[in-house]
């Protein structure tokens, strides 16, 4: 985990002076417990959890509020103010500040989505497959969630049909007894010290 910190750390900023991180996967595959540990990896880098950006109305539709609400102020160096969502009342809160730190995490399903990819420094993919993971899910919300994972699993479906992520991701997560594995992703990016040729 370290090492993929001071990985991390080291890119170029990709938005403004932020490092934006995308760590995408399925649902109930564990992205918001790995940015848990990556973020302390980091010092406490701030994480964006798109459960609070999404809603029931728009569970993938949220790309605009994304833009306005936080990329565009990134971009400026400033703090972003982004409402989060409560699922239980279905509504959105007072907006909440998120500083442009060195590295910035965006954690959810579609945090690699088309829209995103060009703001982000690294886009990692947790490496679980999709029915392994929604039964994950399914079993951490309980019975009182089964009509809306029927909805989400279409929803999810849908979406990385049309937009998939992990063709585009930078590095694999797996999770394993001894903790996570790190692998190379199906992109590569050269490095800042590999010289890059036109044949190449």
């Amino acid at each position: 985990m370290h090492d993929l910190a001071a990985l991390l750390r080291g890119l170029p900023p990709s938005l403004g002076p932020v490092r934006l991180v995308g760590i995408d996967g399925h649902a109930g595959s564990g992205k918001s417990t790995f940015a848990v540990r990556l973020a302390a990896a980091l010092d406490g880098a701030p994480v964006l959890r798109l459960d609070d950006v999404a809603s029931h109305d728009h569970l993938f539709d949220w790309t605009g509020r994304l833009a306005a609400d936080v990329l565009g102020p990134f971009s400026r160096g400033e703090t972003a103010h982004c409402p989060r969502y409560d699922w239980t009342a279905r509504a959105f809160g007072p907006p909440r500040p998120l500083r442009p730190a060195p590295v910035v995490l965006v954690e959810g399903v579609g945090a690699g989505r088309r829209a995103l990819r060009p703001v982000l420094a690294r886009l990692l993919w947790m490496e679980l497959p999709e029915e392994e993971a929604w039964a994950r899910g399914r079993q951490r919300d309980g019975a009182a969630q089964r009509e809306f994972w029927d909805g989400w699993v279409e929803a999810e479906r849908a979406h990385f049909a049309a937009d998939p992520s992990r063709p585009h991701a930078d590095l694999l997560v797996r999770q394993s007894p001894e903790g996570y594995e790190v692998l190379p992703g199906p992109v590569r990016r050269p490095s800042r010290d590999q010289r890059v040729t036109e044949r190449d």
